[in-house]
């Protein structure tokens, strides 16, 4: 079952969020608020996709502290920091923080509804990008430890000839542990297990 994306707005102004929810219901976009970051990660949960609206002022909390708890988050949703006290110091803090972009107040609605499809976007990506590392790491777990030797010789970019003479066996040897490591890894060439591998940060030891 796919969820729906979802924003997530946080924002102390009671008015700002209710013109936020009807602004974002009459597009047909779900939308949650939370009136401050505690309230917002107590409900906080990785796996619903949206992204975040985030004011970057709240009553007696820090928006640059939320980007920074949020990073720390082995997956979170992109982030858009909407805010009616900008200035160029604050949005290269918020961007370099994490936020995908930072808007000032009041904001164009064409222009907000338009970055945050944007960000279901990323989070889209994000995610199925996510997935397929869970599923290479997941492979690369069931693989024998000469296999992973083979594995990570090759992304060293050896040839079957000289990962032969490296692992004192022959190439017919080797090319049977190629054999393997593609249908273990579901690769389609050698080419393609190395990028898998790489992408997914598999770490395949020494």
């Amino acid at each position: 079952m796919t969820l729906e994306p979802t924003v997530f707005v946080v924002d102390d102004d009671p008015a700002m969020r209710q013109s936020m929810g009807a602004l974002l219901s009459a597009r047909g976009i779900r939308a949650e608020s939370y009136s401050s970051a505690r309230e917002f990660f107590a409900a906080f949960d990785p796996q619903k996709p949206g992204c975040v609206v985030l004011d970057l002022v709240l009553r007696g909390e820090n928006g640059l502290d939320v980007l920074e708890d949020l990073r720390s988050k082995p997956a979170h949703p992109p982030v858009i920091v909407l805010t009616a006290h900008g200035s160029i110091p604050t949005s290269v803090q918020a961007l370099r923080g994490g936020a995908i972009d930072f808007i000032e107040k009041p904001m164009r609605p064409t222009s907000l509804v338009a970055r945050i499809k944007e960000a279901f976007e990323i989070d889209a990506r994000e995610r199925r990008a996510r997935a397929q590392r869970s599923v290479v790491q997941q492979h690369a777990r069931s693989l024998s430890p000469r296999e992973r030797d083979v594995a990570r010789l090759l992304m060293n970019g050896q040839r079957s000839k000289e990962i032969a003479t490296h692992l004192g066996i022959s190439v017919r040897t080797i090319e049977g542990y190629r054999a393997r490591l593609l249908q273990k890894m579901e690769a389609g060439s050698v080419q393609h297990l190395v990028s898998m591998l790489l992408v997914s940060d598999v770490k395949l030891g020494e």
